[in-house]
């Protein structure tokens, strides 16, 4: 044996001794006892309630609301003619302006300023967030208040047969007026905005505003309507 071939042998030697002994200190696995300790105390899975998108032909305001906000069913809903049903929440007739509470046919001040006749629907009485506004159906309060006397004037039990159109939009106004508490089908365009009005556009890109041009009335509302100052007939 050579020098050179010695040499080579050693440091052979050497490198395997070095590599055969690493690693040594890695402990083998242990398989770990499951927790036995006390359980946490977490809230139950909730139920969620299930709710309905359309009863018959109609849309819920919870429905027709929720495919506004969809990426996917916007276009379905947003500028088109539907149906909504649901329960009168509020309405702006006690918010009239004494200055535009009068007979058709006589105009506003100059300063008058009113809103647009409007009330709101839900699906269920008493709710005051998720509601839909409905406009359309009366231009201005003056002609509510004429709708309100044609109703008061008529025979007794035919009150129902009184009518009026709108003398700027052209369509019959609701009978009864619209009241707190009764159940409607609205009929109309939903969408983001309303531009029926002269006073300029409403917009609510959340729950939409319905453009009304039919109320059908499912469950009538339990007291008459009324304007400010005006008293309806017993």
């Amino acid at each position: 044996m050579n020098a050179r071939f010695g040499r080579t042998l050693a440091a052979a030697i050497l490198l395997v001794a070095g590599t055969s002994g690493c690693g040594t200190d890695e402990q083998p696995y242990q398989a770990k006892p499951a927790f036995s300790g006390r359980k946490p105390n977490l809230p139950a899975v909730p139920t969620l309630p299930a709710k309905n998108k359309k009863q018959g032909d109609a849309y819920t305001v919870w429905g027709v609301t929720h495919d506004l906000r969809s990426r996917v069913h916007f276009e379905d809903v947003n500028g088109k003619k539907l149906s909504v049903v649901g329960y009168i929440v509020k309405t702006n007739l006690q918010e009239a302006p004494a200055c535009a509470v009068h007979k058709t046919g006589k105009g506003d001040a100059a300063d008058c300023k009113a809103p647009v006749p409007s009330f709101a629907i839900a699906d269920e009485k008493g709710e005051t967030k998720d509601v839909i506004e409905v406009m359309g159906w009366a231009s201005n309060f003056a002609q509510i208040y004429s709708m309100i006397e044609a109703i008061d004037k008529a025979p007794r039990g035919k009150e129902n047969e009184a009518k009026l159109t709108d003398e700027f939009w052209g369509q019959e106004l609701p009978n009864p007026i619209p009241a707190v508490g009764a159940k409607v089908k609205v009929t109309g365009t939903y969408g983001v905005t309303f531009t029926k009005s002269t006073g300029g556009a409403a917009a609510n890109p959340k729950y939409g505003i319905m453009s009304a041009e039919q109320i059908e009335y499912l469950e009538p509302p339990p007291e008459k309507a009324t304007l400010p100052g005006q008293k309806r007939r017993p």
